[in-house]
């Protein structure tokens, strides 16, 4: 069965990147090494902040389009509802 992730990511000063994939650790290691030229290259987004995964890839893509759509603080309001210090998640592989 496949997995897939939507995520959010920030840099140190707390600009917000929201994605999906199918390999998060692969991702996180794309975004922090900036391999992949864009916004996130740009301004250095290097903190994965939060991730929620599911089986369907379909119900993945509508949820990053729904997040994206959000204000900051309902953004904000996710991912402190499971890492109230915007600890780095990917610190723990």
């Amino acid at each position: 069965m496949k997995r897939y992730w939507v995520y959010v990511m920030t840099n140190r000063t707390g600009t917000l990147y929201v994605g999906v994939t199918n390999n998060l650790q692969r991702r996180v290691w794309e975004h922090r090494n900036r391999l992949v030229p864009g916004f996130t290259s740009r301004y250095a987004i290097d903190r994965l902040v939060y991730a929620e995964e599911t089986n369907d890839v379909t119900a993945a893509i509508q949820r990053k389009k729904e997040i994206k759509q959000w204000r900051r603080s309902k953004k904000e309001t996710l991912i402190e509802s499971t890492n109230p210090g915007w600890r780095d998640l990917s610190l723990d592989w």
